[in-house]
């Protein structure tokens, strides 16, 4: 039997085997968020919700330890001036998320281990830069504070969040909304899906499209995208009859997919859940009540259909675990948080040793590069961390923002600033031109107060003859 049919024949029994998930935090409120907006967050350490809160923006963070109903008066983050869209977590810190609104600003807040007493008000930075709703947040998955924001101005910006400032802006790439943007694995490409139907991938740095496939499903519904850890594309949309669709592309040869699967006729949007350990794919549309993997191979049909959970309560949005977070004494695979409750996703045990197959080596909380490396060209896959011993999140770490000082920053360097921009000698030529400015300058400083001196005497002239 091959390895692909016995990770196949365990992953079957995946949500089977899921336990119950508790009605945790089933009384908040949810806010209406665009269709793009999976409204909840979680990590290691803190389960985030989007809610709404008297018309402004707020979402709220609870520790994973805590179960059960939610009191209404219970802190909530809020700063926005209008509702929240697009929330996410820091990669390389548990303690910080960003947040996207409506009212064009991207905040990025700092949550405490302890519950707060009062809401929490104060944002580290925020950061303005696009003229219209801000609706997707993605970090960057090897960089230190490096985020990326995409709007309803049809703009992507690329943010140093260590100093607030803008490190790319692609304005010209997308001629109408964008519907969702990913990052590949070691943050080099970004894969877009947009409201004229097509599938991009851009080069951020060179501000490039270097492959792009118009209509990769024929529906008029919006599409989405995500990377595989090969270098692949899995999208999810329509087609002309209206059936939900996943296909696998090589961006070597967007003609035809490498693999397509159709599965049903339902209306909501499928977002897909790519988890680059297990090579498994969760697809969960909202207003759905159930939840479809497949695994993904380098073999023949490529995209291998496992299985498929059902609840009683359709999901209202969804977010995923990063594998660092599971319990692996558990056989844990994935642990996702929808309907507002975060539920575990196990697998029956084999045994009690450490199952390699099941927990390869998975990215941990150390980014690979700065964001000024990054910037200059540099790509490196993330920091791998093993699981064998189980994951301990690290001590809170703050995050500090530095905004650079206007004063250092030197003007463009031109024909008559060469003396500041460069430490190198004056030339004759320069020298001498510099010289006949300066007297220029004084002698028409001098006919300047020849004339002020005519004018004073003048009005002296003029008050002396009204007396």
């Amino acid at each position: 039997m091959s390895r692909r049919v016995v990770r196949q024949s365990k992953f079957r029994h995946v949500f089977g085997q899921a336990a119950k998930a508790d009605q945790a935090y089933e009384d908040i409120r949810v806010s209406k968020v665009t269709w793009d907006s999976s409204f909840c967050a979680v990590n290691p350490k803190f389960l985030a919700i989007i809610v709404e809160a008297g018309g402004g923006g707020a979402f709220i963070v609870l520790p994973l330890a805590k179960t059960g109903r939610v009191d209404k008066n219970y802190p909530l983050v809020t700063g926005h001036t209008a509702p929240v869209l697009d929330i996410d977590w820091c990669p390389h810190n548990d303690n910080v998320i960003a947040s996207a609104s409506d009212d064009t600003t991207i905040m990025v807040w700092q949550i405490p281990d302890y519950t707060p007493v009062r809401n929490i008000t104060e944002p580290i930075i925020t950061l303005e830069g696009h003229s219209k709703r801000v609706g997707i947040l993605s970090w960057h998955p090897t960089a230190r504070n490096v985020l990326l924001s995409a709007g309803g101005d049809n703009v992507i910006i690329i943010w140093n969040v260590g100093t607030g400032e803008v490190l790319l802006s692609l304005d010209d790439m997308h001629p109408d909304v964008i519907h969702s943007v990913c990052w590949n694995t070691n943050g080099s490409l970004l894969a877009t899906t947009c409201k004229d139907k097509t599938l991009r991938i851009i080069d951020p740095r060179k501000g490039q499209v270097v492959a792009e496939r118009a209509r990769p499903h024929e529906g008029a519904r919006p599409l989405r995208a995500v990377f595989t850890t090969d270098g692949k594309l899995l999208s999810t949309g329509f087609s002309r009859m209206s059936e939900r669709q996943l296909a696998l592309w090589d961006p070597n040869n967007f003609e035809e997919p490498v693999a397509l699967q159709e599965m049903d006729t339902s209306n909501g949007v499928l977002l897909p859940f790519y988890d680059a350990d297990s090579s498994i794919v969760y697809l969960c549309g909202k207003g759905d009540s159930s939840i479809r993997y497949f695994e993904i191979t380098e073999e023949p049909p490529f995209v291998h259909y496992l299985n498929t959970f059902s609840s009683k309560e359709p999901q209202r949005g969804m977010g995923f675990m990063p594998k660092r977070g599971l319990d692996v004494s558990k056989c844990e695979i994935a642990r996702s948080a929808g309907r507002c409750a975060c539920s575990p996703v196990s697998l029956p045990p084999q045994s009690d040793l450490f199952q390699d197959d099941l927990y390869p080596d998975t990215p941990g909380p150390e980014p690979a590069l700065e964001a000024d490396e990054w910037l200059s060209g540099q790509d490196a896959d993330p920091v791998l961390i093993s699981l064998r011993d189980g994951y301990v999140p690290p001590k809170h770490r703050e995050l500090r923002v530095t905004k650079p000082n206007i004063l250092d920053v030197r003007p463009p360097s031109g024909p008559r600033r060469s003396q500041s921009a460069s430490n190198a000698p004056l030339s004759q030529h320069t020298l001498e031109t510099l010289l006949e400015e300066i007297k220029a300058l004084r002698e028409q400083v001098q006919a300047q107060e020849q004339r002020i001196t005519s004018l004073e005497n003048m009005l002296c002239e003029l008050v002396d003859g009204t007396d």
